[in-house]
């Protein structure tokens, strides 16, 4: 099937979320601004395009930075301070959804931190005009990380895949979506997200852009590697049931074995003298059984809860303020 291939200009919103960025922000926001000034003068770009910050309910002066950068260019900046901390994927979503209600006909998600290479952007304009609706900014090497950085990382890749969670191998929140693509996003109406799953799911046409992940010059990591853990647990268990079948198979396996350990203290009791031995075996037996069950129903309990919330269906967030005249 042929794609559509985009003759106009696009109108390109650039998108970040902000979360406790005050130390990066004057640093950054000037590089995000003279790449999207670039972009119109070469005609990459419409005139009307934009850079748009979502401030993540941040507890420091993040969000007056971004109103006083919006202020002072209105042509260029757009902020939106959401009413409380919500986390990275909703604020993402909020500014996707924001974005093709101002007028974009395409969108790219990149973190405020320009870790991920700012300057591929119009390789991903490129293959949107050639009519890629996704393009997912890759990583090329790992060359930079620590060892435990490294391992950590390639761990979370491998245990989303091998979980059934389905995902493109170093691609984090780097992206190019189109409007269609984003109105797709937009379909999908559980609170529990997890977006380069959800992304992927889609199955628009896609292409890659690779490039080389830099180290943080300022400020901290807002994805330390509990948070890494959380988000792959939750994309785990919002994208695929494969820990149900794992617990299922590991109760017909505690079966088998307890049948089996059954069979073998009836002969025990027959043949050998029952003594301290045999009691703490058992007692041992008992404990890892009662182990596995307690697990097995924290992973039935978290997939209840996912229930129980989407039923609800509350408003994923709301928008406290923004720096468009309404």
């Amino acid at each position: 099937m042929q794609t559509a291939v985009y003759k106009k200009i696009p109108t390109l919103f650039i998108i970040s979320p902000v979360y406790n960025e005050e130390e990066v922000l004057p640093i950054n926001v000037p590089i995000f601004l003279a790449k999207l000034k670039r972009l119109k003068q070469e005609n990459l770009i419409s005139k009307e395009s934009k850079f748009l910050m979502v401030d993540d309910g941040s507890k420091d002066k993040s969000w007056q930075m971004i109103e006083d950068f919006a202020n002072n260019d209105k042509e260029n900046i757009i902020g939106i301070k959401l009413a409380g901390n919500r986390g990275q994927q909703i604020a993402l979503l909020c500014g996707l959804k924001s974005s093709i209600e101002y007028g974009a006909d395409c969108s790219i998600t990149i973190d405020v931190d320009l870790q991920d290479d700012i300057n591929t952007v119009e390789q991903m304009v490129a293959n949107y005009t050639n009519g890629a609706d996704i393009v997912y900014g890759v990583r090329s090497a790992r060359k930079k990380d620590s060892f435990f950085k490294k391992f950590s990382a390639q761990s979370f890749y491998k245990i989303m895949n091998k979980f059934g969670a389905k995902i493109i191998y170093d691609h984090s929140e780097y992206r190019l979506m189109s409007k269609r693509a984003i109105e797709g996003l937009l379909e999908y109406k559980e609170s529990n997200l997890f977006l380069r799953g959800l992304v992927q799911m889609e199955g628009y046409p896609f292409a890659i852009v690779s490039y080389e992940r830099e180290e943080r010059t300022v400020g901290t990591s807002k994805y330390p590697l509990k948070k890494l853990l959380a988000l792959a647990y939750e994309g785990i268990t919002s994208l695929t049931t494969t820990p149900l079948k794992i617990i299922k198979r590991l109760g017909i396996f505690n079966a088998i074995i307890g049948f089996l350990a059954l069979i073998s203290l009836i002969v025990v009791k027959y043949t050998i003298p029952f003594n301290e031995i045999n009691l703490w075996l058992i007692l041992s037996g008992m404990m890892a059984f009662t182990g596995l069950t307690i697990t097995a129903f924290s992973f039935i309990g978290d997939y209840v809860g996912k229930i129980y919330q989407e039923t609800k269906q509350r408003p994923k967030y709301f928008i406290d303020k923004t720096t468009i005249d309404e």
